[in-house]
C-alpha cells in the first residue's frame, strides 16, 4: 500500500542557516542505508526528507534500515496523492482510512500542515473540512482532539501526503556531520556502545584493537570484526586496525611492577591509538571507560591514561552503570557477541592486586625502563597494524 515514506527530523531543525547541511549529509545517509534494498529516491523539500520506493520493496527490511540511521526522529509511511484539489483529498483520505482501519470504531482527529500557502484552505480550515467529511463518510468514527486512538496527518505540498503511522527514528545526528574519531574496541560490552553513542552525534568512526597472538585466539579477533560489523549498521563503514600488541606486553610484564601493568599497557595503547588517529584525521579517542567498573577506571587511573593524550578523550560511559550499558548493548545487538568467551588481550595481562589509584610520578619512573626497546616496539607495532575495512 506504501509506496512512500516521509522522514522527519528534530534536532537537525535547529541548526539554523547551517540546517541544510545536515539535511543534506541526512539524505545521504538514508540513501546509503537503502541502497542495497533496491532503487530507492531520497528527496528533500522544505523540512522533510521524502523516500519514494521501487516497485515491489520489501517494507518491514526498509523500515528497519530507517530506523538504524542517526537523524530521524520519526518514519512515516504515506499515501502519496497526486491531486490536491479538495474532492481529490477527501476521497483519498477515506480511501485510505477504509484500508487501513477495516474497524473504524475510532476516536480520531485530523491534524493538517499548509506547506502549499496557495492552497485555498488554510490548516485549520482543512481539519475541519476533513474531519466533517469523514464524520459523514464514517458515523461509527468519533472525534477527539485532545486524545485520539488515531490522529490522521494531511500535508498539503506540491503533492499531498496522508499518513497515521509515526515510527520512532534513532534522533541524534547524521553520521559525518560532526569529524571522526577513534574508537579503542575490545571484545567486551562497553566500548562497542562507547561507539554507537559517539556515532549519534554525528561523528564518523575509525577504530583500534589490540591484539595478543598466541595469547588471544583468531576467534578472539574474529569476535571484534563481528562487533565492529554490527555498529557498522548504525555508523556506516569503518576502518579498523588490529595492532599486533604481544611484544609490547610481554616487555612490560618483564620490565615493570606488575601492580601497575594495566595501566602502563592502558597507556600505550592510548599512545598507539593516537597516532594511528593522527594518521586518519581523527579529532579524538573514544573509549568505553566507566567512572568505578574497574581498577583501570577510577578517577586516578583514568588521570593517568589521559596524561600521555594529546587529543581529547571521548567517554559516553562514564556515568554509566553496567546495566545502563548492557540495555544499550541489547538494543544495538552487541550484547550476545560480546560476552562470547574469547579473551582479550587486556584480561591476559591482569595483575592479582592491581593499583587502583596509580601516582603519575611513579607510573613515569616504572616507564623509564622501559626506553631501551620500547619506541622500537611501538614503531613496529604500528607499521605491521593490518587494516580491516567494516560494513556497507
Amino acid at each position: 500500500m506504501f509506496k512512500a515514506f516521509l522522514i522527519k527530523y528534530a534536532e537537525i531543525g535547529l541548526k539554523g542557516k547551517n540546517r541544510f547541511l545536515f539535511e543534506n549529509a541526512l539524505r545521504d545517509r538514508i540513501q546509503e542505508a537503502l541502497n542495497p534494498f533496491g532503487v530507492f529516491k531520497v528527496s528533500k523539500e522544505q523540512g522533510r526528507i521524502f523516500v519514494e520506493c521501487p516497485d515491489g520493496y520489501d517494507y518491514e527490511e526498509t523500515v528497519d534500515a530507517l530506523k538504524k540511521v542517526f537523524g530521524i526522529s520519526s518514519i512515516c509511511p504515506v499515501v502519496v496523492l497526486d491531486s490536491s484539489k479538495w474532492e481529490d483529498l477527501t476521497s483519498g483520505v477515506g480511501d485510505y482510512i477504509e484500508a487501513m482501519y477495516p474497524d473504524r470504531h475510532i476516536t480520531f482527529k485530523v491534524e493538517a500542515k499548509r506547506a502549499d500557502k496557495s492552497y485555498p484552505r488554510t490548516s485549520p480550515e482543512i481539519c475541519a473540512d476533513m474531519g466533517a467529511y469523514l464524520l459523514g463518510r464514517f458515523p461509527e468514527m468519533k472525534v477527539d482532539v485532545h486524545e485520539p486512538e488515531v490522529r490522521f496527518t494531511i500535508e498539503v505540498r506540491t503533492r499531498s501526503y496522508v499518513y497515521s503511522i509515526n515510527i520512532p527514528g534513532l534522533g541524534g545526528m547524521p553520521v559525518g556531520t560532526n569529524g571522526k574519531a577513534m574508537l579503542l574496541l575490545s571484545g567486551g560490552i562497553d566500548s562497542p556502545v562507547a561507539g554507537y553513542m559517539i556515532a549519534k552525534r554525528g561523528v564518523s568512526l575509525v577504530a583500534t584493537y589490540f591484539h595478543a597472538p598466541p595469547y588471544t585466539s583468531k576467534r578472539a579477533k574474529q569476535k571484534v570484526v563481528e562487533l565492529a560489523g554490527k555498529i557498522s549498521k548504525y555508523a556506516g563503514k569503518i576502518k579498523l586496525y588490529v595492532v599486533n600488541f604481544t611484544d609490547i606486553q610481554l616487555y612490560i610484564y618483564d620490565q615493570c611492577p606488575h601492580e601497575e601493568l594495566t595501566i602502563i599497557m592502558r597507556r600505550y595503547m592510548m599512545r598507539i591509538a593516537e597516532q594511528l588517529a593522527e594518521k586518519e584525521g581523527c579529532l579524538g579517542l573514544i573509549t568505553g571507560e566507566s567512572i568505578g567498573q574497574v581498577a583501570s577506571q577510577t578517577m586516578q587511573s583514568l588521570a593517568a591514561t589521559n596524561e600521555v593524550c594529546n587529543m581529547p578523550v571521548y567517554r559516553p560511559l562514564v556515568a554509566f552503570d553496567k546495566q545502563d550499558i548492557v540495555k544499550v548493548a541489547e538494543k544495538i545487538d552487541t550484547f550476545e557477541t560480546s560476552i562470547q568467551p574469547f579473551e582479550d588481550c587486556c584480561t591476559i595481562f591482569v595483575a592479582k592486586h592491581p593499583v587502583i589509584k596509580p601516582n603519575l610520578k611513579t607510573i613515569n619512573r616504572s616507564e623509564r625502563k622501559l626506553e631501551e626497546k620500547i619506541d622500537e616496539m611501538v614503531e613496529t607495532a604500528l607499521n605491521t597494524a593490518e587494516e580491516i575495512i567494516v560494513g556497507k
